[in-house]
Order: C-alpha cells, then structure tokens, then sequence
C-alpha cells in the first residue's frame, strides 16, 4: 500500500519516535520536493533534519507538478504538491494535519488521514500503545483540543 505525505504528519511521527509505524502500516510513504525541503529546513527541530537526511528505504521523494493556485493559495506549499502528487498517484491515503488542506483534498476525491488518524490505526493494528504516544505528541506543540485526545483514548480502551 501506497500514501503520501505533507510534511506535519511526518514531522510530528518523528519527534515522538514512531515513525517507522508509517512502513509497518502502509509500506511506501512518497514525499513531493516540498516537503522534503520544509523537513530539511534550519528552522525545523534536528531530529527531523537528522532523520530525512538519512531517510528509509521506504520513503522516497517523487516530483509533484505545481498544481493551478485557486483554492489552493491558501494552504502552503508542501500541501499543495502533496495533494498533487496524490491525485497523480491515487495514493490508499494523503497524509495531511491542515483543515483547510483535508478539506480541499477531500473535495477532490482523496482519501486523508492526519497524525491522530495513523496513531489510532496503529494502536489498533497493536503496533504502538496509544497513551504513550499520546502523551509524547502532547510534549510537542502538536495542536489539537484535549477533548480529541480523550475521546481517542476512550474509543481504544474500549476495543477488543
């Protein structure tokens, strides 16, 4: 199975150490330049630098078209090439965080799942122990309400 990714999920997967759970759920994560230039930039933390520098084997780096602004001037621009590349890939998933970026992906036909979204599915499949990863997510400046995480966190104690 194939996805591809904007830039946070991979961001935020690799500051908590779970970003192998990437290859054990899907196998193939494509990249579009962008992204790859925002994971490498000065500005990002240097676990991430260190990380795509020295990138797995099962992540590669595809050339995305510059897809027509529209709508898409609003969201930045690894979102953009990343909803590109998805449409010419026809991924199983586009990895992306960005409301405004799920949403025009979601308009345009694609399948999204965002970081809580892969950490659920894989504390589902018994990859990871969600609280954990959890709690190290709430360690970054991951952004997202406290009632989301509880609510995650009730739907897996009450799985099999």
């Amino acid at each position: 199975m194939t996805v591809v990714s904007n830039t946070t999920p991979l961001n935020y997967l690799i500051l908590i150490g779970q970003a192998d759970i990437l290859h054990k759920l899907y196998e193939l994560v494509l990249i579009p330049e962008a992204v790859f230039n925002e994971l490498s930039t000065p500005s990002t933390p240097q676990p991430v630098r260190e990380w795509i520098a020295n990138k797995p084997s099962w992540l590669e780096l595809r050339k995305a078209s510059e897809a027509p602004l529209g709508e898409m001037e609003e969201i930045q621009i690894g979102e953009r090439q990343a909803i590109a590349l998805a449409q010419i890939i026809n991924p199983e998933f586009l990895l992306l965080d960005d409301r405004r970026a799920r949403l025009i992906a979601k308009q345009r036909g694609l399948r999204v799942v965002g970081t809580l979204g892969i950490l659920a599915r894989a504390a589902q499949s018994g990859i990871i122990n969600l609280e954990d990863a959890l709690e190290r997510l709430r360690r970054t400046n991951f952004r997202v309400s406290p009632g989301l995480l509880e609510s995650l966190l009730i739907k897996d104690d009450k799985l099999p």
